[in-house]
């Protein structure tokens, strides 16, 4: 017998109210915070002073989706190639914001390297690498002042690996004479936030408007990324930057990168996100973008691409062809998508099934808004197609897959292209989220 209680609908949190922060180069402009949607960024791993493979890589990256990428400013010859690599991005017609990435010398070229200022659309910090005192504060009031000359928003980003160490000694040494003092974790974890807080106020004491700051504070430990970023979040307005750093490879970064980022995005915590993932030797630099769009996609927060389910395969398929229908067709929607975004809006919302048996195949291809059954072992050889939650045609033979991506074809054409409209979401569609 059915509750009468009333059935709450699954929903994240309302998003954290931030100020906004404007990234942009020309009339392209990122929003990070305010009522944007979380942004999706990713890094660069060329050296910058080869200007043509860092822009090539830039390029793939967008393409992708990356909606800002950053770049390692690490020496003169790297900043003085910023310029060139803007330039050739320009005549690539890649338009994605370039953030400048520095660490220890980071005030001298910015002064000496006045067209990689003006290239760069954001500055990275890191306060922990700008030396010791004296020498610190200027070094930081300086590259704040060419932020404000050129009117640059900065991420003051903060990281355990590379803590303010004065700071750090100190505020153990309060710790210790407590009452009851807090174990060694919680004071660096309370370093954190207190580093990325003094910092980002003085440097609005210095002049940077407080809308042309996103904060910080990266560590590899899930558990003490999600403690961090949720006091964080409860003691400023700033937008904030989410990552676990140094994530790992494979499963395990994309494992840790998920349950942390997860968990803040649910309670509405974090503007935008980059996943630290080590590629494979000679692997796909874009994966960590594929993925930061899945987390979001998944969770309801954004759609990038049609979705694809797929049974996981059991005894009843114990042939591949499923499987490699679904790689075939998630593949193909992904591939299509840099035209189809600009023809056929809405069709991000796409939801596709391919299925593996008679067991939960027609259930959920009808589910979908279009969804194939293929056969299971000892099945009939046959695979009826689900279109808008109808059986509208059986494929047979050994055309499937391709009868099965013009159906696709002819779908998106029709449904997305005449009114540009997404279709009523039935469930387990992604909700588009307005941008």
């Amino acid at each position: 017998m059915m509750s009468d209680s009333v059935v709450t609908e699954p929903a994240a949190a309302a998003r954290r109210p931030t100020r906004a922060v404007d990234v942009r180069w020309g009339d392209h402009v990122v929003r990070v915070g305010g009522d944007a949607p979380v942004v999706v960024q990713s890094m660069t791993n060329t050296d910058t002073a080869d200007a043509q493979a860092t822009a090539r890589q830039v390029q793939e990256l967008w393409q992708a989706g990356s909606e800002l990428v950053r770049v390692t400013v690490n020496t003169p010859e790297a900043a003085a190639q910023v310029a060139a690599l803007r330039e050739a991005l320009d005549g690539m017609g890649v338009p994605v914001p370039l953030v400048g990435d520095f660490h220890y010398n980071g005030h001298k070229l910015l002064t000496q390297f006045p067209d990689c200022a003006q290239a760069l659309s954001k500055y990275r910090i890191n306060p922990g690498n700008m030396g010791a005192g004296k020498h610190r504060d200027d070094n930081f009031a300086q590259m704040i002042e060419v932020a404000c000359r050129y009117d640059k928003p900065v991420r003051i980003g903060v990281n355990w690996g590379s803590l303010d160490q004065v700071l750090l000694a100190r505020m153990m040494d309060d710790n210790a004479a407590r009452a009851q003092p807090w174990t060694a974790g919680a004071v660096m974890r309370e370093a954190l936030v207190v580093s990325a807080i003094s910092n980002a106020e003085r440097a609005q004491q210095l002049g940077l408007a407080g809308n042309a700051i996103v904060l910080s504070c990266k560590v590899s430990h899930v558990q003490d990324l999600i403690t961090v970023y949720r006091d964080l979040s409860q003691r400023c307005d700033y937008p904030l930057h989410l990552g676990l750093t140094e994530a790992g490879m494979g499963s395990k970064g994309i494992v840790a990168s998920t349950a942390a980022l997860a968990v803040l995005l649910q309670q509405g915590i974090g503007d935008t996100i980059r996943i630290s993932l080590t590629p494979e030797p000679g692997g796909d630099r874009c994966r960590e973008v594929i993925v930061a769009q899945e987390i979001l996609q998944t969770m309801g927060l954004r759609a990038f691409t049609p979705m694809v389910v797929a049974c996981p395969g059991c005894g009843r398929t114990s042939s591949t062809v499923f499987q490699e229908l679904a790689a075939s067709i998630q593949d193909y929607l992904r591939n299509q998508m840099p035209v189809w975004k600009h023809h056929y809006p809405g069709v991000e919302n796409m939801h596709v099934a391919v299925m593996g048996c008679v067991v939960n195949g027609p259930g959920e291809s009808r589910h979908a808004d279009i969804g194939i059954s293929l056969p299971g072992t000892g099945e009939i050889p046959s695979a009826p197609v689900y279109v808008d939650g109808k059986r509208v045609v059986t494929l047979k033979g050994d055309s499937i897959a391709q009868e099965f991506k013009q159906i696709v074809e002819d779908y998106v054409a029709r449904r997305y292209g005449q009114c540009g409209q997404a279709p009523a979401h039935r469930p387990g569609v992604v909700a588009r989220q307005t941008e």
